[in-house]
């Protein structure tokens, strides 16, 4: 006698049952339309969506763009021209900037200062005058100047009240205004490095890209450079060649020599880069069909071979203007780099060589911040987009 056969049970639910029973996903539509995107997307695409994923990166490129922004109006930021001097107010310490008045918000406003000389210590004692109330003034008319040296203008961003003074980071020994002075001083600072780096640039792409792509005794004899140089001390050697730079010098040729200086002593590292990528580049398929069809080794170079590493060379185009930006602040400071009329952070740091001179007036100190800031942004930049441009993250 047979027993009546079981009901076979289903291993799986019905379709119907599945999909009524599975947990929704609201994001499941937008993640496959980000993986095709991702297919389709061109490289340059995909290192920026990485990129922007580097928040610290993300935020040091938007920081350096405005700080280079700012130094095609650093005349209209400052609130004084570059070599105001206010006799009245020498080392006078940084304004406070007060917006609250008898527990109430109001305009923004200083106060003025009162004087007195301390002959015990043959200083000036500066005191804030709270009965003095000086609003601030914003897109006002203030001292005149020349835009770029073309256009007369006398337009700033923020000016004192009207008979009264405004050093939010106070004055050096002649009275002049730190802030306003760092400002223009960051023109100078922050164009030597990407003249330098450019310079530097194109002699290590076009020296170790021969030397990567044709080897022989040019290859040997440009390592033998690389390691001469690489062997001699940075200072030193900086030094001693900015000190061949005559005196007699205007201010514009004294700046193309320190800028032609770190051009051609920093090419080493970039070269020794561009030719281990060429040699391991040049034995690809893509460049002997090239070679095939007639193209010659510039044309291969620039356009086949150079373009496959771009990206290394961008981040590290990055790291090397920070160098570029110590370098000349500190042939600057050190006596031997720019001199004035011409203004840099180096030179204003210059004010404080003096141990005594920081301890008794130490926001003369100030322009090593936005170099710290400048160096700190650069750094987190190319660590970003060196992350950003590896293909095997």
């Amino acid at each position: 006698m047979t027993t009546p056969r079981e009901p076979a049970t289903q291993d799986h639910p019905p379709l119907e049952h599945s999909a009524s029973t599975a947990p929704f996903d609201p994001y499941a539509a937008d993640r496959l339309a980000t993986d095709q995107g991702t297919a389709q997307a061109t490289p340059g695409q995909i290192m920026w969506w990485r990129f922007r994923r580097h928040r610290l990166a993300f935020a040091s490129g938007i920081f350096l763009c405005a700080i280079y922004a700012s130094i095609l109006i650093c005349e209209v930021l400052a609130p004084y021209s570059l070599n105001r001097r206010n006799t009245d107010y020498i080392y006078a310490p940084p304004q406070a900037v007060h917006v609250i008045r008898d527990g109430q918000l109001v305009w923004p406003y200083t106060y003025g200062r009162e004087m007195t000389l301390d002959m015990e210590n043959l200083r000036r004692i500066y005191r804030d005058d709270t009965d003095d109330v000086q609003p601030l003034r914003f897109f006002c008319r203030g001292d005149p100047y020349e835009f770029w040296n073309l256009i007369p203008a006398d337009l700033h961003l923020i000016c004192p009240a009207k008979g009264g003074e405004l050093f939010l980071l106070g004055t050096d020994r002649l009275g002049r205004d730190v802030l306003s002075r760092m400002i223009y001083g960051a023109r100078i600072s922050l164009t030597i490095g990407i003249l330098g780096v450019s310079m530097s640039f194109a002699l290590g792409i076009i020296i170790g890209g021969l030397a990567g792509y044709h080897g022989g005794t040019f290859d040997l004899l440009v390592q033998r450079v690389i390691e001469v140089l690489q062997s001699i001390p940075s200072i030193p050697l900086w030094m001693a060649l900015a000190a061949i730079i005559p005196v007699t010098w205007s201010p514009i040729l004294v700046f193309i020599g320190i800028t032609v200086i770190l051009g051609m002593l920093d090419w080493t590292g970039l070269a020794r880069a561009v030719r281990s990528k060429l040699l391991a580049l040049r034995e690809e398929d893509y460049v002997l069909a090239a070679k095939l069809m007639g193209a010659g080794s510039g044309r291969i170079i620039r356009r086949h071979l150079i373009p496959g590493f771009m990206s290394h060379l961008i981040a590290s185009a990055t790291l090397t203007i920070p160098g570029m930006i110590l370098g000349e602040t500190a042939l600057s400071f050190l006596g031997i780099g720019l001199r004035p009329p011409i203004t840099s952070w180096g030179i204003l740091l210059t004010e404080a060589r003096s141990v005594n001179i920081i301890a008794l007036y130490p926001w003369l100190m100030a322009p090593v911040i936005p170099v710290i800031l400048v160096i700190l942004a650069f750094n987190f930049l190319g660590d970003g987009l060196r992350d950003a441009a590896d293909p095997y993250k």
